[in-house]
């Protein structure tokens, strides 16, 4: 089920009014039913994968409460493999059995040899690596002892299932996440409202940003890069930044708000990245849920982060397992890479983490930043990565000799568009979303939400299935 969706549109206040009225005075109940609408948002698109996402979370709930009941350290590094082979199989036969086959065979062919290997006709369940990632964490975190296993297999379901977040993140962490299900929830009009507000600049972002770049990165990603012009096809790369940027964070405001609706709080997941003053800093600000999750299950188990060859190892590691993981493409791997690469300098000289906030004074590394960001997202849009090296080259090699068509494509209202997210997001820059706290009267404040509202509907095709970018990973 789509947000900007007719059914979507019926499925949330029915769902939000039968929560707080009818299953409101027994927190099991509750749970069942918000887990119940989980499964119908999941299987709406295909219900045919509701077993695989069943599966594979009771699979994880009953390995957590076989680790947290052993006493053999041996047993509980077994149960843990377990869970690590059953997860990652699934999402490796899924996702990368076809990409690894066909890898081989190439390989083979190279020297000499005719593979004849089988190939498999699968369809990839939506959301399968969120679900996995966030199932998976689990059963680690009660073996490493930062969490106790749960007891309520309805409450665990729930917490792997929540619609919300279920197909796109946040990716969250038992610790924040479950408790939330194990105690009684009440309604809060200011939490409910600030959701709100938080969903309404998300659909703003999806339907106003994202959704109108989409034409324009497809026209220019889709055409002939010999023959287009070097600005257009930076323009390409452009619009294509802001599309995923409106596009992933939208996806997360609107997961985050509609949260808060059911009295359940979720984990920031966009800080404003396009405002980062470097590499390192982009990926504390962009999703968020993932970069920990890596963070914390790959980068840190791998060791030698504290010197700064290990950490150089780790990293270009890490970036290129978190490209994999964005799909089974050598595209994904090269994006992943050449952010991996992107921090050589940074762990070289040994530079800082800045964690204060960004000020016009960084203007000018912030707008390095986002131009290494928007080349690198070259190779994430591309079919593949010839087609990613002929972009970028066609691109460097042409980009000055039209300097009048940048005045063309500054005129095209996607950049109007594109210069308020920027302006507003950058007075909130301190706060958890850009409508967060918006100045002047409530009268004031109350004209800016129709205006956004109205600009929604303008730009709203609720005939065209707008699907988000993040769905296929």
């Amino acid at each position: 089920m789509l947000f900007p969706s007719y059914a979507f549109m019926v499925f949330l206040p029915v769902v939000f009014l039968a929560y707080w009225y009818v299953f409101n005075k027994d927190l099991r109940l509750q749970n069942a039913f918000l887990l119940v609408a989980s499964y119908v948002f999941y299987g709406w698109w295909d219900w045919r994968f509701l077993g695989l996402l069943f599966a594979s979370s009771i699979g994880d709930f009953l390995i957590g409460m076989a680790i947290e009941g052993t006493r053999s350290t041996r047993q509980a590094k077994a149960w843990v493999g377990l869970s690590l082979l059953v997860n990652l199989g699934v999402l490796g036969t899924f996702k990368y059995f076809n990409f690894f086959i066909e890898g081989f065979s190439d390989v083979m062919l190279a020297v000499g040899l005719q593979p004849h290997l089988p190939t498999l006709r699968l369809l990839l369940p939506v959301g399968i690596s969120f679900y996995t990632f966030q199932s998976l964490s689990y059963t680690i975190d009660i073996h490493r002892g930062r969490i106790k296993a749960t007891r309520d297999p309805i409450a665990f379901l729930a917490f792997v299932s929540f619609f919300p977040q279920l197909v796109a993140g946040p990716i969250e962490r038992a610790s924040n996440l479950l408790p939330q299900f194990l105690r009684p929830r009440s309604f809060d009009p200011v939490a409910a409202r600030d959701g709100l507000r938080q969903m309404l600049w998300g659909f703003f972002k999806k339907i106003v940003i994202a959704d109108t770049c989409a034409p324009w990165v497809n026209e220019i990603f889709g055409g002939e890069v010999s023959t287009t012009a070097g600005v257009t096809l930076f323009f390409g790369a452009f619009f294509f930044a802001f599309q995923i940027y409106g596009d992933f964070s939208g996806y997360s405001d609107i997961a985050i708000g509609c949260a808060r609706l059911f009295g359940i709080g979720l984990s920031q997941n966009f800080a404003y990245p396009y405002f980062s003053r470097s590499i390192s800093e982009f990926w504390r600000r962009w999703h968020i849920s993932l970069s920990t999750w890596f963070r914390d299950y790959v980068y840190m188990p791998l060791g030698g982060w504290r010197t700064k060859w290990g950490r150089l190892k780790n990293i270009l590691i890490t970036f290129t397992v978190s490209g994999l993981w964005h799909g089974a493409n050598w595209t994904f791997i090269g994006w992943g890479g050449l952010h991996g690469a992107y921090y050589i300098p940074e762990i070289l000289r040994d530079g800082k983490a800045r964690r204060d906030v960004p000020q016009l004074r960084d203007l000018p590394s912030m707008l390095f930043t986002f131009f290494l960001v928007v080349l690198a997202w070259v190779l994430f849009r591309a079919p593949d990565m010839t087609s990613a090296v002929k972009y970028i080259f066609h691109m460097a090699n042409n980009l000055f000799r039209s300097p009048g068509a940048v005045l063309v494509w500054l005129r095209q209202p996607e950049i109007f568009w594109i210069m308020v997210l920027v302006v507003v997001e950058w007075f909130a820059r301190r706060e958890q979303h850009a409508l967060a706290k918006l100045p002047g009267s409530t009268m004031l404040r109350w004209a800016i939400y129709a205006v956004i509202v109205m600009t929604i509907l303008l730009y709203l095709d609720l005939q065209t299935a707008h699907e988000f970018i993040y769905f296929q990973f």
